[in-house]
C-alpha cells in the first residue's frame, strides 16, 4: 500500500512520521497548500507543499521553541527534500 508520490507529501504521511518520532499527545497536520497557489514554493496541484503542524509532546518538555521546531523539522526532513516547501509549526509541551 505504498503509493507514495515522491514530489507531494500528504498530511497522512507527515502525521504518521510525527507520531513515530515524537509520540505526541495531540497532533494535527493540515495541508494549507491551496492557500498558497501562485506563491513561491507552491506547486500547481494545490496540495503537498505547505502544511501546518500542531503538536503537543512530552519530548518537548524543557526545550525552547527553537529546539521543539528543530525536532519537527528533523522528523520531516526527507519530506522537505520531496517538495514540502513550508511548515507552520505550533509545538508545545504538555501542561504541568
Amino acid at each position: 500500500m505504498s503509493s507514495q508520490n515522491t514530489s507531494t507529501p500528504t498530511a497522512a504521511q507527515l502525521e504518521q512520521r510525527l507520531r513515530e518520532r515524537l509520540q505526541p499527545l495531540t497532533l494535527e497536520v493540515i495541508d494549507e497548500s491551496y492557500q498558497h497557489q501562485g506563491h513561491a514554493g507552491a506547486n500547481s496541484s494545490g496540495f503537498g507543499s505547505h502544511f501546518r503542524v500542531r503538536v503537543t509532546s512530552q519530548i518537548f518538555t524543557g526545550k525552547s521553541a527553537v529546539q521543539r521546531h528543530r525536532l519537527v523539522y528533523d522528523a520531516l526532513q526527507d519530506f522537505m527534500d520531496q517538495g514540502l516547501h513550508a511548515l507552520a509549526i505550533e509545538a508545545h509541551s504538555p501542561p504541568i
